[in-house]
């Protein structure tokens, strides 16, 4: 037998004793922080920069862990981590592999941001808080440091594990139609400095071997659910599986536009999660170049073509995108496209550094680390102005979903639409929160805008929660938002506060941590997660022990 015959197998075994994750309906209560871990804050908590933006800077998982009050404080239910397997070492064309994509070895993990323990240890910090882990992992291909481009160079497939065999790829070509789904799905995504041999997903034998593989590595760091990047480049038929190995919710990255294009992974039962591409593209246009009518529009052929919006992703930035600061540098309307994010259907998920304000307009820039990036120079700053919009918005949805969970699957409508301004309403009565967004920006006058009608019931007294002022709303359940300096206004009835912890109101911790009725959303409480996550680390201590004696 050899030596990953026997890893597999064990992986098998340890996988077998892990139980079904939360699925969809849990995820969809959840709000995301995305990280990428060596730009998010190192061990030792210094602050010193970052050399060469293109080599590892240093940040781990104890130094998340270590500030997951921060992450916290923002109302943040989950935490999106980058891939956390073992990446080529090599200082390439392109820079070291700081952020984790160019796998070489599935079975290992990346040293450079800690210990397998350290992984578990953030595993069990988040569920003692009651939040989600989500993992990204990279299931396409593998990556190998080539010194020039394919196809004049020379794979060693002896060196990527478990894949270390030629029979395990698709025969070298270079995508050259990214929206012609055989070429994109069959050729290669990188052939120059960092060669990326694309895996041949059509084959049984791989698709087994992925699918014993993430469901050991779920099962040991209990994780809550994952991102699949670059999933548009696998063959259809190869995610069901993977996602019921896995065993728990997941994201596929389907990078599009164009709604029919994302929608039928959902239509097609391929995989329920999808960050939503077609709204961001619009959204973007709307906070940045004025054009509301076109995020209007989108929004409602989102809701006409997938079958569940309430797993889109909802971001305004991530990774792979520029930062909104670098795009238009205006704080208000940046303010905009953050409550629009986490008010609008489907699971908010921010970036880190937005809430700072940080630019960056294309990779490496907008992946600098958040520990020298804030607008205001202090790291971590917890009085920047993105950094409280953010909390208090969360903190709102967060409460409405505490009161009435049907808040989430229950559709916005639009309640106004002119060039500059949307107003919304999400929730069942009692419980709706009525947004409105602007992108007049920070130069915006003042006035008054009613807004509805239909936004309550007629005399139901309401308060806007960033100016914490109060009023009716009149015999056609209008409100009246005072508009000013392009500002954001989001309203909520006043008899349901308590416990909201804004305004004044009392917090209720129960309701601000567990964004579902009843129990926590996992079915499991901290204690049992914590054992859960102490039998995986057991497990994998025996796993590892395994390996290095087969190696």
């Amino acid at each position: 037998m050899g030596r990953f015959t026997v890893i597999l197998a064990a992986a098998a075994f340890f996988g077998g004793l892990a139980s079904a994750g939360p699925g969809a309906a849990e995820w969809a209560s959840r709000s995301i922080y995305q990280v990428m871990i060596d730009r998010f804050a190192r061990s030792d908590g210094s602050s010193e920069d970052c050399t060469d933006i293109d080599s590892y800077c240093g940040g781990t998982w104890t130094g998340l862990i270590n500030k997951l009050d921060y992450i916290q404080g923002m109302g943040f239910t989950a935490v999106q981590i980058s891939p956390v397997v073992e990446n080529i070492k090599e200082d390439t064309g392109y820079g070291e592999a700081y952020h984790g994509y160019w796998v070489n070895n599935m079975y290992g993990i990346n040293e450079n941001f800690g210990t397998a323990g350290d992984l578990s240890h953030l595993s069990q910090e988040l569920h003692d808080r009651h939040m989600y882990l989500m993992v990204d992992v990279v299931i396409n291909n593998m990556a190998q440091a080539i010194k020039g481009s394919m196809p004049d160079q020379t794979i060693d497939y002896s060196q990527l594990q478990p894949f270390n065999d030629e029979k395990y790829y698709h025969k070298y070509c270079n995508i050259t139609d990214y929206d012609n789904d055989e070429i994109a799905q069959r050729c290669w995504l990188g052939v120059t400095n960092v060669a990326l041999p694309d895996l041949d997903t059509e084959s049984q034998e791989v698709t087994d071997m992925i699918g014993t593989w993430i469901t050991g590595l779920v099962a040991n760091y209990s994780i809550d659910g994952l991102r699949i990047d670059a999933a548009k480049h696998v063959n259809n038929e190869y995610l069901p599986p993977f996602v019921k190995a896995a065993g728990v919710f997941t994201f596929g990255e389907i990078y599009s536009g164009v709604v029919d294009n994302v929608c039928k992974y959902q239509k097609d039962n391929l995989i329920s999660g999808l960050p939503n591409f077609p709204v961001y593209f619009p959204l973007i246009k709307a906070f940045t170049a004025g054009d509301m009518k076109a995020l209007s529009d989108m929004i409602s052929d989102v809701n006409n073509g997938c079958t569940d919006t309430s797993v889109l992703g909802t971001f305004a930035e991530n990774h792979d995108l520029p930062r909104f600061a670098s795009l238009v540098p205006d704080l208000a309307l940046a303010k905009n496209a953050i409550a629009f994010t986490i008010l609008a259907d489907g699971i908010p998920t921010m970036y880190q550094g937005q809430e700072q304000h940080m630019p960056g307009n294309y990779s490496p820039y907008n992946r600098a680390p958040l520990w020298s990036g804030s607008e205001s120079g202090t790291p971590y700053d917890t009085s920047a102005p993105l950094y409280n919009l953010t909390a208090t918005l969360n903190a709102l949805r967060n409460h409405a979903i505490s009161i009435d969970s049907r808040y989430v699957s229950n559709h916005s409508t639009e309640l106004f639409l002119d060039p500059s301004t949307m107003a919304t309403r999400k929730g069942p009565d009692g419980v709706q929160i009525v947004a409105v967004f602007s992108n007049q920006g920070e130069k915006g006058g003042e006035y008054e805008l009613s807004v509805g009608p239909g936004a309550y019931e007629t005399g139901t007294e309401v308060i806007e929660v960033f100016s914490c002022t109060k009023s009716n709303a009149n015999e056609a359940g209008n409100v009246t938002a005072l508009m000013g300096a392009g500002e954001p206004k989001a309203f909520f009835p006043t008899a349901q506060m308590k416990g909201s912890g804004l305004c004044g109101y009392s917090s209720d911790a129960e309701a601000a941590t567990n964004t579902s009725s009843g129990a926590h959303p996992s079915a499991k409480n901290g204690a049992a997660i914590a054992a859960d996550v102490r039998w995986g680390t057991a497990l994998l201590g025996v796993m590892g022990a395994l390996v290095f004696w087969l190696l």
